[in-house]
């Protein structure tokens, strides 16, 4: 059962065991199996968060709080999570959170000024991209793209 969860894709321990045990495998035998696994190299949650990370933040633009969260549902250990979201740099997620601000602005076309800065704001928001770092490229985009500046005023400050 391991190995067909393993084949389809990189799991952690925390998913492998839960697995096990839904099926109605006892937590011992669970346990045991899991550990020739770790012994064997074939559950390494640190390299899972590396590339859960880097897939997650490019392909689907999540921010950091966003993958630190889904990495802590899985069951990678807070320290590991850390580990591989530091790959994540400022400029990277800045970069990462304007890509999805252009993207989303194309089709804000006939939106009122407050609705589309809402809802800019809001998308970040949902990917995990901080407050203030939404609001700054909302902002730095909008002006870029020639908005209005009476729009863009009422708009917090970093």
């Amino acid at each position: 059962m391991c190995y067909a969860l393993l084949t389809a894709r990189a799991r952690t321990r925390v998913e492998l065991r839960d697995a096990l045990l839904r099926k109605g495998i006892r937590e011992e035998t669970a346990d045991l199996v899991l550990g020739k696994f770790d012994r064997a190299g074939l559950i390494d949650d640190a390299a899972f968060a590396e590339v859960w990370v880097r897939s997650r933040h490019t392909h689907q633009g999540l921010g950091r709080r966003a993958l630190a969260l889904e990495l802590r549902r899985k069951g990678v250990a807070d320290e590991v999570a850390a580990e591989a979201i530091a790959a994540v740099d400022d400029e990277a997620e800045e970069d990462r959170a304007r890509d999805l601000v252009r993207k989303k602005l194309r089709t804000m076309s006939g939106l009122d000024d407050t609705t589309r800065i809402r809802r800019l704001v809001a998308a970040l928001a949902r990917k995990g991209y901080a407050e203030g770092l939404a609001y700054r490229v909302v902002k730095d985009e909008l002006r870029r793209a020639g908005e209005d500046a009476e729009a863009l005023e009422h708009l917090p400050q970093d």
